[in-house]
């Protein structure tokens, strides 16, 4: 039984090694156009018009909240850039129901008493402005829960509640700016094991919670009179990290003006109220709705069209081109954008003649759910079928426990990869390979023309929270490149921080080169890339 056994082992041994000889024989055959590769360079780093699309998403455009003004005058000028650039089938595509319009213009706050203070906070949006200047005592107040509501019912009128703890100051322990060195890029090549999919009951419970929560707390400050609301930012040193509050969707309540404050600012104000001072402050907030009812958002598209025996199979990139309020939306994600942006340009000014057909997208709503490219995956390349249990259909996607069969529509077959750029304007580093073990070879073939410039190691690691989800959650292969971090993480993500000033022009040239060769590289290669499979539940 034995000498049977380790001949078995041998037989398995041998075919496994069979099977990786010629593995590796098929990756050291990927062919790597140096000469179109040189090309991309050169026009990546001596020509650049990065900087020139980002001034123009930033500077001049400004912050591109879903549904706003300036997300639209964005997804016209993006159009107009693309066929400046010569790409073809340009145009925008719905996003059905994504909410109102919402803007705000300023935000003025201070401290009347104990003493005179000029105080920072921005609103958060889709929350209402005050009519005009109006004045009220500051009062700490936790509205955590539905008990809390009951406790302080009569008891808020007139009231502008600063509704979080006083913080301690605690210096951040990470530094400000930040490049991966070896020791790094090497610990992202491990391979944690990934941890159940399913939600633990306990943070269901409380997320269920929060979210029946909301609008009933919403319409329980408009109807307790409350003037205002006050929130702490989650960032020190007197940045101001602010997103959503209210709701963008036409007929729920929105609440009363909401705010987010400083830390700094916030803490002085909650010792003054700790030591049973009176706090009189003055608020004037210009934010408002700019529809009645729910509107329709655009994701921009634009091609280079395939000319080969795969011209009806397509390589996609992409990046989101809304934004939050608060800054100019500079790394996250105009940077991304404009990356983007100038790959394809590239490729159109050296001439690239893809076999397949290179399809940029621009989204909108990523901020609110990645609900661009959802809608974009869901009309064009796959969507999961409903649940039928009622208390699973009721809750969003990514709290599910349960997944449907998938529905692969027109394109699932046809899209080779998609490729997103969502994490600031750092230098790539390589690639997540979201576990498509097969395809990592390929992308370190592909790497090599670029180790010179500090891109180098591919990570079988997922990589979340950004538009590929949307890709990768269906069986496409969707990838996400591995960024320096730079301060993204400690200064600029959905702050008032985020604009061009902490862009890296230099990051942007190298990246910018790259993608532009990746979606080459995927659209020239004989075969499509390889797909990792679907869980047994979805086929």
């Amino acid at each position: 039984m034995k000498r049977w056994i380790r001949a078995c082992a041998l037989l398995a041994a041998g075919l496994a090694g069979a099977q990786t000889a010629t593995a590796q024989r098929a990756y050291a055959q990927e062919q790597v156009d140096l000469d179109m590769t040189a090309r991309i360079r050169q026009e990546a780093f001596q020509r650049s018009q990065v900087m020139d699309t980002l001034n123009h998403l930033t500077d001049v455009i400004g912050p591109r909240l879903t549904n706003s003004p300036a997300m639209a005058e964005a997804n016209r000028w993006t159009r107009a850039k693309f066929g400046e650039w010569g790409l073809a089938n340009v145009h925008d595509e719905a996003v059905e129901d994504l909410g109102r319009g919402w803007q705000f213009s300023r935000a003025d706050i201070e401290m009347l008493s104990p003493r005179a203070m000029p105080l920072h906070a921005l609103p958060k949006a889709w929350t209402p402005g005050t009519p005009g200047a109006i004045e009220g005592e500051a009062m700490y107040a936790r509205l955590e829960s539905k008990a809390d509501l009951e406790q302080w019912k009569g008891k808020l009128r007139g009231k502008i509640l600063f509704l979080d703890a006083l913080r301690p100051y605690k210096p951040s322990e990470k530094p400000d700016f930040q490049r991966y060195e070896a020791a790094d890029l090497d610990e992202l090549l491990t391979f944690p094991l990934p941890k159940p999919r399913a939600i633990d009951p306990d943070t269901l419970a409380r997320m269920r919670a929060r979210m029946e929560l909301m609008p009933l707390l919403n319409q329980y400050l408009a109807d307790e009179g409350v003037l205002a609301t006050v929130s702490i930012s989650s960032w020190n040193d007197g940045i101001v990290r602010v997103m959503g509050g209210g709701s963008r969707k036409a007929g729920e309540a929105v609440g009363v003006p909401a705010l987010v404050m400083m830390a700094e600012h916030y803490n002085t104000v909650l010792r003054a109220l700790q030591r049973k001072e009176p706090v009189r402050l003055r608020l004037d907030v210009d934010s408002r709705f700019l529809n009645e009812a729910n509107q329709p958002g655009y994701n921009t598209l634009a091609e280079i069209p395939g000319v080969g025996p795969h011209k009806d199979e397509v390589v996609m990139l992409g990046a989101h081109m809304d934004s939050w309020h608060a800054g100019a939306g500079a790394n996250d994600n105009a940077a991304g954008v404009a990356v983007m942006m100038e790959a394809m340009r590239i490729l159109k000014a050296v001439g690239a003649r893809p076999d397949r057909t290179i399809r940029v997208a621009l989204w909108t709503g990523e901020e609110q759910g990645l609900l661009g490219s959802q809608a974009y995956v869901a009309r064009h390349v796959g969507k999961f079928e409903e649940p039928t249990d009622p208390a699973q259909k009721a809750l969003p996607a990514f709290m599910r426990s349960q997944r449907g069969k998938l529905v692969r529509m027109p394109e699932y077959a046809k899209i080779s990869a998609y490729f997103n750029l969502d994490n600031g304007s750092g230098r790539i580093r390589g690639i997540y390979a979201q576990e498509n073990l097969a395809a990592a070879p390929i992308f370190a073939e592909w790497l090599k023309p670029w180790h010179d410039v500090g891109a180098t190691i591919v990570t079988q690691r997922n990589t979340g929270s950004t538009d590929h989800v949307s890709f990768d959650a269906v069986g496409v292969p969707g990838f996400q490149f591995v960024q320096d971090q730079l301060d993204y993480f400690s200064h600029v993500h959905h702050s008032d921080l985020d604009v061009q000033d902490h862009a890296v022009a230099d990051d942007l040239k190298q990246a910018s080169a790259i993608v532009a060769s990746f979606v080459y590289n995927a659209a020239t290669r004989p075969q499509p890339l390889p797909r990792k499979p679907l869980p047994p539940e979805s086929r």
